[in-house]
């Protein structure tokens, strides 16, 4: 089969590779570029342990065909750390307020938070459960990831209000 020449920005660095149409993103980012934190879950979109950044929208890796992604800027946990190295705020939440166990689902938990905060800054407790309904974490219980991404919430709203 023949290959197809991609071009997309993945955490920052613009990336040209062939891969083979019918690839999943979720492969060419695990296998490709070697970038492990998007897990493979259940390879049907219902645990959204593949969950990504893809042009300002949070989706599921494992639905999407590597062609499909040709010129986008996609963002995945490993991303996610600040420019210094340190954590980003929603991974050091999540480390403080025990939002994970396993640890399995995070990577597209707070790649998901991540886009729930920039859509909606103060969200409510429901409005999170409902904005983390597409993932599935089988450990927590989701209390702690809740309270993690309110911290989170909290946390850079603050900043935010302090730079002003």
């Amino acid at each position: 089969m023949s290959k197809l020449a991609i071009k997309m920005t993945v955490n920052g660095t613009e990336i040209e590779a062939e891969a083979e149409p019918r690839m999943l993103l979720i492969h060419f980012l695990r296998e490709d570029l070697n970038l492990t934190g998007p897990h493979i879950g259940c390879d049907t979109s219902h645990c959204g342990a593949c969950t990504v950044d893809l042009n300002g929208k949070s989706v599921k890796s494992c639905t999407i065909f590597v062609g499909q992604a040709d010129g986008a800027d996609i963002t995945t946990i490993e991303g996610m750390a600040n420019a210094d190295g340190s954590l980003h705020v929603l991974q050091d939440m999540f480390r403080e307020h025990h939002g994970l166990q396993c640890g399995f689902c995070t990577p597209g938990m707070i790649t998901r938070a991540h886009r729930l905060l920039q859509e909606n800054p103060d969200p409510s407790d429901d409005e999170i459960r409902h904005g983390i309904s597409g993932n599935l974490c089988r450990c927590t219980g989701y209390q702690n990831i809740v309270k993690a991404i309110r911290a989170a919430a909290d946390q850079i709203n603050a900043a935010k209000e302090a730079a002003e």
